[in-house]
């Protein structure tokens, strides 16, 4: 080969090589010029490069005013029949002649009352044990009731407010210490607070225990993971709910081990609901449906960036097919129905549509739909499974927020103290329970 050749040879070689380069930065330009946020993908809040800016919402626009709707019922602060303290103001003497008035005869003519809260301090309970000695010479001794096992202890009252304000209302242990300091005049210490934490979660175990047999037997549950530091480490906090019950685990590990750690027979008589994460599909579920929030932000990314029908024509498929969902009555499930056949149909259509070869993002989007077609939309045909998965988001976003306030978990004792106590606490409020007597109930054990 001539001189020549060899580098007419590499000059080709060159021209292809910055050919890939520039079409591998266009690519790179046109990502960032159309970024994914948290309105239009599954990244957080947390890491939009611009938090203030306005947001869109998948939401459509109602034509309702801002405020209380009309015939809303609204709460305003009513008078007490029962006050705990009268206090009474009589005139003494007449304004006019100065006469001393007749107490008997006044008649009341006005009230208002006043709601305050009492000041609180810690009430110390002491327990007295006797002994006697019978005539035939046994002695006989008093017994401490079982709560009370040492010289002194907290009650089942701070236990329980603890657990509440740990996980009902995310507060750090060091400002945990300060409402107790100066609402209730009671000295703690955070070390104390922690072993309080412990134990109460101990006693939680049986309670969690039901939960998750709940979780285990139920036909419709939703399943989500979010990542948390604990100690510097990255980990796992795990989620499966439905409209009765929580259960919260945490995992050093995202993968399906964490499924069989916690549900070794499976979900194996639920629908699982869920974003497109393979190891869910592994968990041994009757059958699955794929989060439709999470497909439309991905479809409104495609439609900003690429600016095609397609991704407009899908995200409008699973709209109406929600739409669908709100309109049916129960029976008709169980039935042949138009409308639905209708946006399979659709679907299909959409499925087989041949893309630009640009649309890398959108084709992978299409290919991972062929994959779990048949879990698209199984929300159609059960009334009890809902087409999102947000309720599991609601529930597993209680990690992030402790996170968020308190900082990392030191220790996965602590984090799985508070995976315990969170699930009751997330289960009473789905039940409509008081969370604090709850909580006391279990601390009283």
């Amino acid at each position: 080969m001539s001189t020549e050749q060899q580098r007419i040879k590499e000059l080709e070689a060159e021209v292809i090589f910055l050919r890939n380069l520039v079409k591998d930065l266009l690519e790179r330009i046109d990502k960032l010029q159309n970024r994914k946020t948290s309105n239009n993908s599954s990244i957080p809040p947390s890491k939009d490069e611009n938090r203030q800016r306005k947001t869109s919402s998948l939401r459509p626009p109602s034509d309702k005013k801002p405020g209380g709707q009309e015939g809303h019922s609204g709460s305003t602060l009513q008078l007490t029949s029962s006050p705990d303290i009268v206090l009474e103001y009589k005139p003494v003497t007449c304004k006019g002649f100065g006469a001393e008035l007749n107490q008997e005869q006044m008649s009341l003519t006005g009230k208002r009352q006043v709601i305050d809260i009492p000041v609180l301090m810690a009430q110390y309970t002491e327990h007295r044990i006797y002994s006697s000695r019978c005539s035939c010479g046994s002695l006989n001794q008093g017994e401490f009731p079982k709560e009370v096992k040492s010289p002194i202890s907290y009650g089942a009252n701070t236990e329980a407010l603890i657990a509440y304000l740990y996980s009902r209302q995310y507060i750090p242990s060091e400002r945990m210490q300060e409402i107790l300091r100066d609402v209730y005049k009671l000295p703690i210490c955070e070390g104390t607070i922690f072993n309080i934490l412990g134990r109460f979660a101990n006693k939680s175990k049986p309670v969690y225990e039901a939960i998750r047999e709940k979780i285990e037997n139920s036909k419709v549950v939703g399943s989500d993971e979010t990542g948390i530091v604990i100690n510097g480490k990255m980990n796992w906090g795990w989620t499966w709910q439905n409209k009765e019950a929580t259960y919260i685990a945490i995992s050093s590990n995202r993968g399906p081990q964490t499924i069989t750690e916690n549900f070794k027979s499976g979900i194996s008589n639920a629908v699982l609901i869920h974003d497109c994460w393979k190891p869910h599909f592994k968990s041994g579920a009757q059958s699955h449906q794929l989060c439709l929030a999470h497909l439309l932000r991905e479809l409104k990314y495609f439609e900003e960036r690429f600016n095609h029908h397609w991704a407009k024509d899908f995200r409008q498929l699973l709209s109406d097919a929600i739409g669908l969902k709100k309109r049916l009555t129960r029976t008709q499930y169980f039935y042949p129905l138009k409308e639905r056949t209708e946006i399979l149909q659709r679907f299909n259509e959409l499925l087989n549509e041949e893309l630009p070869p640009g649309m890398k993002d959108v084709i992978v989007f299409q290919n991972r739909m062929h994959r779990y077609k048949e879990y698209l939309f199984t929300f159609l045909y059960q009334p009890d499974v809902p087409p999102d998965n947000n309720s599991s988001e609601r529930a597993i976003r209680n990690i992030k927020v402790k996170q968020k306030i308190s900082g990392q978990f030191k220790s996965k004792f602590g984090a799985e103290c508070f995976s315990i106590i969170r699930s009751i606490t997330d289960t009473c409020l789905k039940n409509n329970q008081n969370v604090l007597g709850a909580l006391k109930l279990i601390a009283q054990v």
